[in-house]
């Protein structure tokens, strides 16, 4: 689970899924120590379960995820009756009905005609080009992030076919030829295209368990579906700042005291990084764990001229390995002197 604001995203909770089969092992579960009290749960109730733990203490506008969370009408149910706003991912073979299309004429017999049902994808293939509305999402690295946006009032169908409630229907397209993310994807069914455009999905309530929500304007939805990448983002950096994958444990205490250690790495190189700003305004966090490496090296270990020259060596290694499969990415030659020395 993690937050996004603003200014800053990070990761705030964690929980480690066991399959139904180890759940019941107790065998498995005594050889690496699994707490007594601890059952199976499904993704969305363990989703459910932090955020019923640190709703009321961060407070949030919004709840997203990806289509693995909003293909489950049960799960979307529960946060609507919490009256939770959410923006998530639904796969391209969603089935809805659209309550804004022009209703077929009625024949004076019988009852009135509806809208038919088909899936999203159908459904978007016969908007009209003029429909898609353009937003700059945000400033990336590489320049502005823009997407087109399409928002309709639709009905979805729930379990064993049944009718399920009004929900707001949200459909991005981006060109193939930006590879850059709006938001996570789960798994193969979750976006389709064409000879143009990547398409993603997405719902929205129009209501919750107290009153209707306010029609939500596409700049906020959009800035919602962003925060999505920004989770993403919050893996790699754990990662890739702090080792949160570099783990090698066999035991239940074992995982989760490698997770919290982890996590307030994390938070404190962010927080670091923020009260260094404040002298250096382009410091990244990267640079602040590279200086801190460095003053503990110099208080345990100091370092020589042979260190000094091992580390320079080692970061121009680094870089130059960078240039060659960025090169190698974007299936372009890389420089000559590339390949004489990587390859």
């Amino acid at each position: 689970m993690g937050y996004v604001s603003g200014q800053e995203h990070a990761l705030l909770d964690f929980r480690l899924s066991l399959p139904e089969e180890w759940a019941r092992d107790k065998q498995r579960r005594q050889a690496c120590h699994v707490p007594p009290e601890v059952r199976y749960q499904t993704r969305h109730e363990q989703c459910l379960e932090m955020l019923d733990e640190w709703g009321e203490q961060v407070p949030h506008g919004w709840v997203t995820g990806d289509d693995e969370l909003g293909r489950h009408t049960r799960f979307r149910h529960d946060l609507r009756e919490r009256g939770e706003r959410y923006v998530l991912g639904v796969p391209c073979t969603t089935t809805m009905r659209d309550l804004e299309a022009p209703l077929p004429a009625y024949q004076g017999r019988g009852r009135r005609p509806k809208a038919p049902w088909q899936s999203v994808t159908q459904w978007r293939q016969g908007l009209d080009a003029q429909t898609w509305a353009h937003l700059t999402v945000r400033d990336g690295e590489k320049g502005p992030v823009e997407i087109e946006m399409v928002r309709r009032r639709v009905q979805t169908r729930i379990e064993r076919k049944r009718t399920g409630p009004e929900e707001w229907l949200v459909v991005t397209r981006q060109p193939l030829s930006d590879d850059r993310t709006l938001g996570p994807r789960a798994s193969r069914d979750a976006t389709d295209q064409d000879a143009r455009h990547r398409y993603h999905y997405y719902l929205t309530p129009t209501g919750g368990s107290e009153a209707a929500l306010k029609e939500p304007s596409l700049g906020e939805l959009a800035r919602v579906i962003k925060a999505g990448a920004c989770i993403e983002a919050s893996f790699k950096r754990g990662k890739g700042e702090a080792g949160m994958d570099a783990y090698q444990v066999r035991t239940w205490p074992g995982w989760h005291h490698h997770m919290v250690l982890s996590l307030m790495a994390v938070w404190f190189l962010i927080g670091e990084t923020h009260r260094g700003q404040s002298l250096t305004p382009a410091l990244t966090l990267p640079q602040v764990r590279d200086g801190l490496s460095l003053l503990l090296l110099a208080v345990f270990c100091p370092l020589g001229v042979d260190s000094i020259c091992r580390r320079v060596q080692r970061q121009l290694l680094r870089n130059e390995l960078a240039r060659f499969y960025h090169h190698r990415t974007r299936k372009c030659l890389p420089p000559r002197k590339l390949r004489r020395e990587i390859q």
